[in-house]
């Protein structure tokens, strides 16, 4: 599992890797079933704190990304929740909607940024 840090970044360190996995799980570099390293293996290959890697995992497991289990750990799990999912994402987009009009984003930019970020997944 490659997971890059940014030490620098003001997002918090357990977001950033929460954010990557679930890139992960998006490009397929990470298949549902697939077991996450564990929680002090994680942290050290990488360089951060155990409850860092704890807190990314139940961030994980309350979305709804992964399954937490005593003797597998962390697994790859979706849960297939649509509706709680487009809520979320309204949620969301219409924060960052709000900043890109305060930006003076165009409407057509917007939707080539979004197709291509899009055009990284498969699905």
């Amino acid at each position: 599992m490659y997971i890059e840090i940014d030490f620098n970044s003001d997002e918090a360190i357990y977001m950033q890797l929460r954010n990557q996995i679930v890139q992960g799980i998006a490009t397929n570099q990470y298949q549902e079933g697939e077991s996450l390293p564990s929680v002090r293996r994680l942290a050290e290959s990488i360089g951060i704190n155990m409850h860092t890697v704890n807190k990314a995992y139940h961030v994980l497991r309350q979305e709804g990304f992964i399954r937490l289990d005593r003797r597998n750990g962390a697994v790859i799990f979706l849960e297939e929740d649509k509706s709680q999912a487009v809520r979320e994402l309204q949620e969301t987009l219409q924060v960052i909607l709000a900043k890109a009009v305060c930006k003076n984003i165009s409407r057509e930019e917007i939707h080539q940024l979004t197709d291509a970020i899009l055009d990284e997944y498969e699905f």
